[in-house]
């Protein structure tokens, strides 16, 4: 099994999309707390903890946030988590919970379906620079 420090999240990502890669690196920047480490679908770690989880990534490809021994939330909930972590006025987007999650998730579908078209997709998943080597699982 995977070894994953205490008192952190797991962001789960599709490591060839280049929407995806650009929100990591959002992620980091924004992780005041460093509350986050990061996991490719593609890698495996990633099919670690996604065995693990018993998802389905046929139906779930984008995004999995994961709370060890708390729990694992998907598309639109994982984003505005993690953007509630961040502190500051962050806070702002936990607005969007008004809105039920079919909805929200719709929009948020909409867009995954479309990332590769609008942004672009790698050959391979990125190589994290040393200095954020720490913030990716093996």
């Amino acid at each position: 099994m995977f070894d994953i420090p205490k008192n952190k999240k797991i962001v789960i990502f599709d490591g060839v999309c280049n929407l995806c890669n650009n929100s990591v690196l959002k992620v980091i920047k924004n992780d005041k707390k460093n509350t986050f480490l990061f996991a490719a679908l593609q890698s495996k770690s990633g099919q670690e903890i996604i065995n693990y989880l018993k998802i389905d990534i046929s139906k779930i490809d984008s995004i999995i946030l994961y709370e060890p021994g708390v729990c694992y939330d998907i598309k639109s909930t994982a984003v505005l988590k993690m953007m509630n972590d961040f502190g500051g006025l962050w806070f702002l987007t936990q607005f969007f919970f008004i809105f039920p999650e079919r909805l929200r998730n719709f929009i948020y579908d909409y867009i995954a379906k479309n990332r590769y078209k609008w942004f672009g997709k790698k050959e391979k998943c990125m190589i994290p620079s040393p200095k954020l080597i720490n913030k990716f699982l093996k």
